[in-house]
């Protein structure tokens, strides 16, 4: 497993508020697998989990293209994308990984930035159980699983469900492209 994800460039997409385990595990993941994982925000510097974990950030949203990335990572934490689904260009980005078709693993809260992003017409997918109306607002179809996959995007409710979550994504990462269509 320490090489399957050798030469893949995987976009991790967060801001302060992070839920702490469900940026730190699937990062390690992705990393221990052999991805070169980018640390993306809305500024240079540092961000701070919810719980205080602090993770240097590697490049400002506004500077990156979904083109240069093999996958997305968004991890939760209420506040984490409640605040980027209000940057035009986050939301922008993480669409843009739906319209090139490459996977995307999003967990909790994250999905949140798929609702804002107009990405989930007729998909399958998981979250945190308040997010529940607003998927099925946005035309997806939700489930209380431990992780679901639709043609590579990745979902999962909460931080219990991280190892599966995980192995998943990274199953994901390594299969690629994927031939989903978006509304």
């Amino acid at each position: 497993m320490a090489d399957l994800l050798a030469g893949k460039k995987i976009a991790l997409i967060a801001t302060n508020g992070f839920e702490d385990s469900e940026l730190t595990k699937p990062l390690e993941a992705a990393r221990n697998a052999g991805a070169e994982v980018t640390i993306i925000s809305e500024e240079k510097g540092q961000i701070k989990g919810k719980n205080g974990t602090e993770v240097n950030v590697d490049e400002v949203v506004d500077d990156v293209d979904a083109s240069q990335y093999d996958g997305l990572l968004v991890p939760g934490g209420v506040a984490n994308p409640d605040k980027l689904r209000m940057n035009e260009e986050a939301v922008s980005f993480v669409r843009d990984f739906f319209e090139q078709h490459k996977p995307a693993a999003v967990i909790c809260h994250g999905p949140w930035m798929l609702v804002e992003a107009g990405v989930l017409e007729g998909r399958k997918l998981t979250s945190w159980p308040s997010l529940k109306t607003d998927i099925k607002n946005a035309g997806g179809n939700w489930v209380d699983e431990e992780v679901v996959t639709d043609d590579g995007l990745v979902t999962s409710r909460k931080p219990d469900d991280l190892e599966a979550f995980c192995a998943k994504a990274i199953e994901e990462f390594a299969e690629g492209k994927h031939q989903y269509q978006t509304a």
